[in-house]
């Protein structure tokens, strides 16, 4: 298992290092040197302190859905929690979720499962937030951002799946269903072999975490939190475009415009982003702002490098408490 997990890991290193390399192609270094250092760096400060609020914001609202479950929660855990996940995926991606449920579910007396269960919820919310905030600002400006999805996403991706938008569909949603219509019709054999039947026991623990966490109080107070998430999100975006030579060129809506491409930069797993982040905004600057390669890169740069900071001392902030403090579970809710 060791080796299997090492090998993940220079696999993900490998793709970021192939990333960085196209995105720095072709790039004029004493230029992009240029760049960084005519950068306001108050504004970089601002977007990193914007940034570690947004973490905040985003711990306040799992704590909302892990008190569905019905046990005291702390803010200051669920923030560590996050902070742990921001530093796991630097080091092996999309394992910071399953580190995050850890911490929570060791300080917080909860099942794992359950706790699991609470941030595929959460990330339910996310994915949905991010697909309508895509298609608001496709609309918004069509002209510019809509022409970007089709000929710089859409289209590619139709050509190598054979440019039939009905192939893809099927290619995506058979297997799933073939797999899903195999579990069905087999679940009773299946349910008599051990590691199916841990299996369908884990699954469906994650599905009872789910359910418990609809019954979270204070949907509403959710839901303005969930608001405020993307807003700040939009905001460090924005403070980045202040602190570039591009705050002269771009606006509020083309932070928001940023800030969704960028989250595709980070979804892609690699380790924290790198590469592939730089390769999408780089893109999206030259693409849609006719910007140079080496003007997108040092946005691209300043904006990763000033979240990644942020994470990486969220997450250190994160091992350093709970090291040093005594694994007291709470024993009220504030």
């Amino acid at each position: 298992m060791k080796w299997k997990k090492t090998l993940k890991v220079l696999l993900f290193a490998a793709l970021a290092l192939v990333l960085l390399y196209f995105s720095f192609r072709g790039i004029y270094w004493d230029d992009f040197m240029a760049g960084l250092r005519s950068a306001d760096y108050f504004w970089i400060l601002m977007s990193m302190l914007v940034g570690a609020f947004s973490f905040y914001v985003r711990a306040a609202r799992w704590r909302i859905i892990l008190l569905g479950l019905g046990k005291p929660v702390r803010r200051l855990d669920t923030f560590n929690g996050v902070g742990m996940a921001y530093l796991t995926n630097f080091a092996l991606p999309r394992a910071g979720e399953v580190a995050r449920c850890g911490v929570v579910a060791q300080r917080a007396g909860l099942g794992f499962d359950k706790v699991l269960g609470t941030v595929v919820l959460e990330r339910t919310f996310d994915v949905l937030c991010l697909v309508l905030i895509t298609i608001a600002v496709a609309f918004l400006r069509m002209d510019v951002f809509g022409r970007f999805m089709v000929t710089q996403i859409w289209d590619p991706l139709m050509n190598r799946l054979g440019g039939s938008s009905a192939l893809a569909v099927i290619l995506v949603a058979g297997p799933v269903l073939a797999v899903v219509l195999v579990l069905v019709l087999l679940r009773k054999p299946l349910g008599r072999i051990k590691v199916f039947r841990k299996t369908g026991d884990f699954f469906r623990g994650i599905w009872n975490g789910l359910v418990q966490s609809l019954k979270m109080p204070r949907k509403g107070y959710f839901f303005f939190l969930t608001l405020l998430m993307w807003f700040l999100y939009i905001c460090t975006s924005y403070c980045t475009i202040l602190a570039t030579p591009l705050r002269n060129q771009l606006n509020f809506t083309d932070a928001l415009f940023l800030m969704v491409v960028g989250s595709f930069g980070w979804v892609v797993p690699v380790q924290g982003g790198i590469g592939a982040f730089h390769f999408i905004v780089t893109l999206a600057l030259v693409a849609v702002y006719g910007q140079t390669q080496t003007g997108g890169m040092v946005f691209a740069t300043i904006s990763h490098e000033s979240q990644a900071v942020t994470m990486l001392l969220t997450g250190l902030f994160a091992v350093i408490y709970m090291s040093i403090s005594k694994r007291n579970k709470p024993k009220e809710v504030q």
